[in-house]
């Protein structure tokens, strides 16, 4: 079978290891399947070996369906055998909130294309042992372990609180659906999980946030991201009673669609999630339409109609959850909070919590959208079905594939590239000096980052003084909507003199102002609304990058460096050869692929 090659080594019994079941390590296969962002994780003893995104893998953008290649990476990463598992952890359960789902195919009716869709996932799940058999080319006799299905944002929940490394606090997960549900809420301590709250379909601050993304004219899965950016553009004031109209907060501190507004309660949207690119239906009704006026056409120019509209969506949005925290602080009584789910990839929201709730510390690991479901069932597994203690604390992101030394040789010479090696410190010199004369660098090292952001594994880097730098890389690089912000990756010890309220969070998913009488030295980093989306880089756990960016410093005085996704429209670069490949089709001028430096030839 094409793709990621299997690489068994039989290891017989495994190492006896102290405190965990049985007295032998564990070996726990999470996947996320038949959902949009497809995802593979292999957790041993509680820790994580290896994840990735099927996407990486495919080249498709959020692929849904069953991730082959991922399965493939993660064990071959772990050196594991099919019969060498003990636990296969799915992340859905056909059999969670069936009151819910078996209404709904009432409502829709049995031969609705919704409802087919969901019985053809279901039929997928039956058989699931035979398919990832197949998968992995062994017999389905060979794979011995057992099959879990963890609810959907169970599953989320566990991905976020188990790598917290805290002993207590509040659990929220908030997206669009699954298994039914909208979002859900409770309190970790220890190994437990005491869940008390839940919003179920159709009601979802996740289909709010898509509706309108949609109705805006980004019709593409996956982004409303970019009306995230767009907001820091508009005035919320002209919708803002509009928007208390499409949702609305409970006494409870939860939250109601004004569902006349939505299709999904009472017509046939249809889902595609078996396989290729995720596809969704509209979202919205006439009533909308009556309320906002007419949806942009994909083609339009935008308006500042439109960029009010996602203001106004993305205060709401605020006020609600914001709410809903604060209430879920009062009941509670801890100052910690675990988040997870595609809502919380919402930066701006992220940068206010410690602002405006009494959370002083929050934790989102860095895949905490759908791909992420595949770490946290198998961290539920392993912490609540195997009472595995805890002791996986996730500080980095790097749990993809990486190259070897001969591979990458291997590329350039295919690429008929010329270039030259360097040790690291002299590669982080040279590359910082580029950076300096205002070079966009493509940046290639060690494993590839897990999750939607490019954390100085897989990163295009550029000098963040320069105040052209932005339209230049989504000109001519990313070829992407000119509102689009790029973020900054700061040492740690620096994040203080540029982010007065900020914290060093190393995973890009929390946007805090930046100094006031900073902004005009980096424009290139710093959004229409004065903030940005900070990487707080530290010299122990990133090592090379930090000292790339102390390379920079060292000439420039800016402790810091423009850092967006290592590809063009397209999943972020995955092996060298899609590195060399966007390198030479775009405007990047270097590239440093592992320890080699590849400088563009000057063109007649």
């Amino acid at each position: 079978m094409a793709g990621w090659p299997l690489v068994f080594i039989k290891t017989g019994l495994r190492i006896v290891c102290a405190g965990t079941a049985g007295g032998l390590y564990i070996l726990i296969l999470g996947i996320n399947a038949y959902h949009a962002e497809a995802s593979a994780a292999l957790v041993r003893d509680g820790q994580l070996v290896a994840a990735a995104e099927e996407e990486r893998f495919v080249r498709i953008k959020h692929v849904a369906g069953f991730p082959i290649q991922a399965i493939r990476y993660c064990l071959a990463a772990g050196q594991v055998a099919p019969e060498d598992l003990d636990a296969i952890a799915i992340s859905r359960n056909p059999m969670a909130h069936l009151w819910v789902k078996g209404w709904q195919a009432l409502r829709r009716g049995l031969f609705s294309r919704g409802t087919r869709d969901r019985m053809a996932l279901l039929t997928n799940l039956r058989s699931f042992k035979a398919i990832l058999a197949e998968a992995i080319e062994a017999t389905p006799e060979q794979i011995r372990a057992p099959i879990h299905f963890v609810e959907h944002h169970r599953a989320h929940i566990a991905s976020s609180f188990y790598p917290s490394g805290w002993e207590t606090a509040v659990l929220l997960s908030l997206d669009g659906f699954g298994d039914f549900l909208s979002g859900m809420w409770g309190v970790g301590q220890g190994n437990s999980l005491c869940l008390q709250g839940e919003v179920a379909f159709p009601h979802s601050l996740g289909v709010l946030y898509t509706t309108i993304t949609q109705f805006l004219g980004f019709q593409s899965w996956g982004d409303e991201y970019k009306v995230m950016g767009l907001a820091a553009y508009g005035n919320p004031g002209p919708y803002r009673r509009a928007f208390e109209t499409l949702v609305h907060q409970t006494p409870q501190g939860g939250y109601r669609l004004g569902l006349e507004y939505y299709r999904h309660p009472t017509m046939d949207v249809s889902m595609s999630w078996a396989a290729g690119a995720p596809t969704l239906d509209r979202l919205f009704t006439e009533r909308l339409e009556n309320l906002l006026g007419t949806p942009r056409d994909p083609a339009a120019p935008i308006e500042k109609r439109h960029t009010d509209i996602a203001a106004a969506l993305q205060e709401r949005l605020e006020q609600v959850i914001l709410s809903l925290l604060r209430r879920l602080s009062e009941k509670y009584r801890t100052p910690r909070l675990c988040y997870a789910g595609g809502v919380a990839l919402n930066c701006v929201l992220n940068g206010k919590i410690r602002r405006e709730t009494p959370f002083r510390d929050v934790f989102i690991q860095p895949a905490a959208h759908d791909a992420g479901t595949s770490l946290g069932a198998a961290l539920y597994v392993a912490h609540q079905i195997y009472r595995q203690p805890r002791s996986f604390i996730m500080k980095h992101t790097a749990w993809g594939p990486e190259t070897t030394e001969a591979d990458y040789r291997k590329a350039l010479e295919k690429g008929a590239l010329s270039f030259r090696r360097f040790d690291p410190e002299a590669l982080c010199e040279i590359t910082a000096e580029a950076l300096a004369q205002g070079k966009i660098i493509g940046w290639y090292q060690g494993r590839m980052e897990f999750g939607p952001r490019a954390l100085g594994h897989r990163s295009l880097l550029a000098d963040p003084r320069d105040p052209k730098m932005k339209d230049r890389i989504n000109e001519r690089v990313k070829r992407r909507e000119s509102f689009r912000p790029f973020a900054p990756s700061v040492l740690t010890e620096k994040v203080g003199d540029y982010f007065p309220e900020g914290h060093p969070d190393p995973f890009m998913l929390f946007a805090y102002p930046v100094r006031s009488d900073l902004q005009k030295k980096i424009p290139a980093v710093v959004h229409a609304d004065g903030t940005g989306r900070l990487q707080a880089v530290d010299p122990t756990v990133e090592p090379l990058y930090w000292k790339l960016i102390n390379a920079f410093a060292a000439k420039t005085g800016v402790p810091m460096l423009l850092n967006t996704s290592f590809n063009e429209q397209e999943p972020i670069v995955c092996r060298p050869e899609e590195a060399i490949a966007c390198f030479q089709r775009n405007a990047i001028d270097c590239l440093a692929l592992g320890p080699f430096w590849i400088q563009r030839e000057a063109r007649s």
